[in-house]
């Protein structure tokens, strides 16, 4: 079979355990053979991480950068468990974060729905798109612990010389302190996104925070997002017959829980991370969920939403058979693939990564599929619960009748 040509190459970032195996099954079963592959290969698995004091995450954002897609496979944010268990040199950023910071995009999710698997909460019908801001907040904070009593502040000396401090907290006892930022902007960015993404695919767009006690961080986002809706998209928005709203962030959750779905749901970076996790698992398996980057000048990267299976990996290094879900990774590599089809002018390059995610859910559609899913198929459809392996030949057999 004569294979896909590609002419600019895919930044391809590596990562790390059970999702670093689907990684090269994928690549050796569903891409390889019928795409002539071109990649710049940057491996942010934890041990090249450290290795490389961190500076492959940041060669790989520039080089995003430079060719416009990616396609980024699970990585492990370390915690003091994971320094101990790699033997880390430190406790290194999330390499997620240190990518969204350089690129200053947002991070759009939307579930991979199929008929024969309904979500829990019953009154969902259409897909809800998380838009996550992608700058800032915990993925860039700085913390530190307080072994003894004393007064913590925040200090800011602008340009000018001049100082503004506050008292965060008199410390009675030991404890730990966090510090956040963000800029205007970013949060200007991340809201030009949205409304050009609601406008792109015609949905409703709500945003939400907890402005009422975060009144300076928070309010920021809250009327940043205002002020450019009212002057740049009020009239496209009504044109369009779609809306926007502002709601705080606990109202969301209850009117999200409530609604049929069909509409972007805009939240800050933590906040998307965690909601886009909940909605995930709500419409069938965190490894059902696709993630784009996007910046605000068109630099496109594509992974799974969901980590690296750490207790799967395990099973797999003791030679036990595993049943992970690779549907979320497949998609992240079409999607690339896509994009870059799109961006190159190869129609072939785009119409195969279609072709990959029909066949994707054709095979779920006849049963065949990982463990996760199978207890979510409503009764009276007829299920096989394959391995990791089996599950990706089984979406070549049925690529391979529609090519």
């Amino acid at each position: 079979m004569r294979k896909v040509k590609m002419v600019t190459p895919l930044v391809e970032m590596d990562g790390d355990e059970m999702t670093r195996i689907l990684w090269k099954m994928i690549k050796d079963e569903l891409i390889i053979p019928f795409v002539d592959l071109k990649t710049e290969y940057y491996d942010l698995g934890l041990k090249k991480r450290d290795e490389t004091n961190d500076q492959i995450t940041i060669d790989s954002a520039i080089a995003t950068k430079k060719y416009g897609v990616a396609v980024k496979c699970a990585t492990i944010t370390p915690n003091k468990q994971r320094v101990e268990e790699y033997n880390l040199k430190e406790m290194w950023k999330s390499p997620n974060g240190t990518i969204r910071s350089m690129l200053d995009g947002t991070v759009f999710r939307a579930p991979i729905i199929i008929d024969t698997i309904k979500p829990v909460v019953k009154n969902w019908k259409k897909p809800i798109t998380i838009a996550r801001h992608a700058y800032g907040d915990v993925y860039k904070d700085t913390e530190f612990r307080i072994e003894k009593p004393g007064k913590a502040e925040l200090l800011y000396t602008s340009v000018d010389g001049k100082t503004q401090r506050q008292t965060i907290y008199d410390f009675e006892c030991a404890g730990v302190v966090q510090g956040l930022y963000n800029k205007d902007s970013s949060i200007e960015s991340f809201a030009h996104s949205c409304f050009k993404y609601a406008l792109d695919t015609k949905q409703d767009l709500w945003f939400s925070t907890k402005d009422t006690i975060s009144k300076k961080y928070d309010q920021t986002f809250k009327l940043k997002f205002q002020e450019i809706y009212d002057k740049y998209y009020k009239e496209k928005f009504e044109k369009a017959n779609i809306t926007y709203f502002y709601t705080l962030i606990d109202d969301a959750v209850a009117r999200v829980i409530r609604s049929e779905g069909g509409y972007i749901w805009a939240l800050k970076n933590y906040d998307g991370d965690v909601m886009s996790d909940m909605v995930s698992t709500a419409f069938g398996s965190l490894a059902m969920m696709t993630s784009v980057l996007v910046s605000p000048d068109g630099i496109y990267e594509y992974e799974a939403a969901h980590g690296t299976v750490t207790r799967h990996y395990y099973k797999y290094l003791k030679g036990e058979e595993t049943s992970t879900n690779p549907m979320a990774t497949i998609f992240a590599w079409t999607g690339a693939l896509k994009k870059r089809g799109e961006l190159d002018k190869i129609d072939d390059l785009v119409d195969f990564a279609n072709k990959l995610e029909k066949a994707c859910i054709n095979t779920l559609l006849e049963g065949k599929m990982t463990k996760d899913l199978v207890g979510l198929v409503e009764d009276g459809v007829k299920t096989i619960t394959l391995n990791s392996l089996d599950f990706i030949k089984a979406i070549r057999t049925n690529l391979e009748k529609l090519l």
